[in-house]
C-alpha cells in the first residue's frame, strides 16, 4: 500500500485543472436478468445514464435533482442527448463505468461522471435495481451486491451495441469508479470475491460499526438479513455470490469510500492485479476507514490510499443546494474538498491507467 495524507489547506493548491469542453448527459434502457428479483416490481429493466464529450457548440444547462424551484442536489450542467465530440487524434475514448452508493443514484453522482467527461471519458453509470433512490428499496437490492458488478458490466454491452455511443469507445480500456457500496462494486469487477458469511461473523463481533448497523436508506436487521440468506427462493442467486465477477478489460479502479470491505474475501484482494486508487474521509462513519478503505488499501498491491481530514461519508454525493432538506446533507460539510481531491486523484489514475 502507498499512503497519502492531504490537509486540507493543500486542496486548493492540487486542484485538478478542468477542461472546458462541454459534456453531453444521456441515457438508455437495457434488459438485465438478474434485476427482476431484485426490482420491487420485478422489472428487468437497467437504466443507464452517459456522460461524454459534447460536439462543439451543444447548449449545457442545470442539473439538478429534486424540484426545480427548490432541488436538493446540483450536479452540475450538461447538454441533454447531443452529439458526441469527434474521436480524438489518439482514437476512440476510454470509459468509465460508475457505481453509485446504497440507496444513491447515477444523477447522485454525476459530479464525478460529467467531471471525468470534461477529460475525454465516456463514462457509464446505472440506477441499480432495488437499491437507488428512485425505486422503492428492496432487501435483495440490497443484499444481493454482487449483482451490481453485472449491472456495470451489462451497461458496457449496452452501450457498445448503440449506435450513436458506441462507435466512440476502445472496448479495451476500461476503468471502474465507485463511491460507498459502488467502491465495493468496483473492487468486486476487478476480481474481488464476495463472502458474505465473512461480513456476517464481522458483524456479529462489531454491531456498532457503520456498515453493520441498519442504514438510513434501508433499515435490514441481522435477523431479516440472515432469513434471506436462507431463504431457498434465492438459494439459486446466493450459490452464485462467490464466483467471479469480475468486467472484461478493467485497467484501472478508483474507489471513494468504500464500504462492505468486511464482506470481501482477503485473499481476492491481493490478487488484483490492476491499479486500484482509494479516497475516503477521517469523519466518515459510516463506512470507517479503519474497516474498509483501508482494510482494502491494505491488501491489494500497490494500492494508493488518501485520506482526507475531517471529510465524512456524504461530502462524496452531489452538491447539496442551499435550504435543501435532504438528510444525508446533515453530515455534508466538506464536499468541495472532497469533490477535488477525488477528480483530482482520479485524473491521475485513469491518465496514467487508461
Amino acid at each position: 500500500m502507498r499512503f497519502l495524507s492531504l490537509a486540507l489547506a493543500v486542496f486548493a493548491a492540487i486542484a485538478p485543472m478542468r477542461a472546458h469542453a462541454q459534456v453531453v448527459e444521456t441515457h438508455r434502457l437495457t434488459e438485465e436478468q438478474s434485476a427482476a428479483i431484485r426490482d420491487s416490481p420485478h422489472r428487468t429493466q437497467l437504466r443507464i445514464t452517459i456522460w461524454y464529450p459534447a460536439v462543439p457548440g451543444a447548449s449545457e444547462q442545470p442539473i439538478l435533482i429534486g424540484p426545480e424551484a427548490h432541488p436538493d442536489f446540483i450536479v452540475g450542467t450538461a447538454a441533454m442527448d447531443a452529439a458526441p465530440a469527434p474521436d480524438p487524434a489518439e482514437g476512440k475514448r476510454p470509459v468509465i463505468l460508475l457505481s453509485h452508493g446504497f440507496g444513491g443514484s447515477a444523477r447522485l453522482m454525476g459530479w464525478f461522471g460529467i467531471a471525468m467527461a470534461r477529460q475525454g471519458y465516456v463514462v457509464v453509470a446505472v440506477d441499480h435495481p432495488g437499491n437507488n433512490a428512485l425505486d422503492p428499496m428492496t432487501v435483495p437490492g440490497a443484499l444481493l451486491t454482487w449483482e451490481r458488478a453485472a449491472d456495470l458490466k451489462r451497461a458496457l454491452e449496452a452501450v457498445l451495441a448503440d449506435k450513436v455511443i458506441g462507435p466512440h469507445i476502445d472496448p479495451r480500456r476500461v476503468g471502474l469508479a465507485g463511491f460507498s457500496a459502488g467502491g465495493f462494486t468496483a473492487l468486486v469487477g476487478a476480481g474481488a470475491r464476495v463472502d458474505f458469511a465473512r461480513f456476517e461473523r464481522f458483524c456479529a463481533e462489531h454491531r456498532d460499526d457503520g456498515v453493520c448497523k441498519p442504514q438510513a436508506e434501508l433499515a435490514i436487521s441481522v435477523e431479516q438479513r440472515k432469513a434471506f440468506f436462507e431463504d431457498p427462493a434465492y438459494a439459486e442467486t446466493v450459490r452464485h455470490m462467490g464466483d467471479d465477477h469480475s468486467i472484461p478489460n478493467v485497467r484501472a479502479v478508483f474507489a471513494m469510500a468504500p464500504a462492505i470491505v468486511q464482506g470481501l474475501d482477503p485473499a481476492s484482494l491481493q490478487k488484483v492485479s490492476v491499479p486500484v486508487s482509494i479516497v475516503l474521509g477521517t469523519a466518515d462513519t459510516v463506512a470507517p476507514p479503519d474497516t474498509n478503505g483501508k482494510v482494502a488499501a491494505s491488501l491489494i498491491p500497490d494500492a494508493l490510499l488518501q485520506i482526507l481530514p475531517d471529510v465524512g461519508h456524504y461530502d462524496f454525493v452531489a452538491d447539496c443546494a442551499p435550504q435543501t432538506e435532504a438528510p444525508v446533507c446533515a453530515w455534508a460539510k466538506h464536499q468541495a474538498e472532497a469533490h477535488d481531491a477525488a477528480i483530482n486523484a482520479a485524473s491521475r489514475l485513469f491518465q496514467s491507467a487508461l
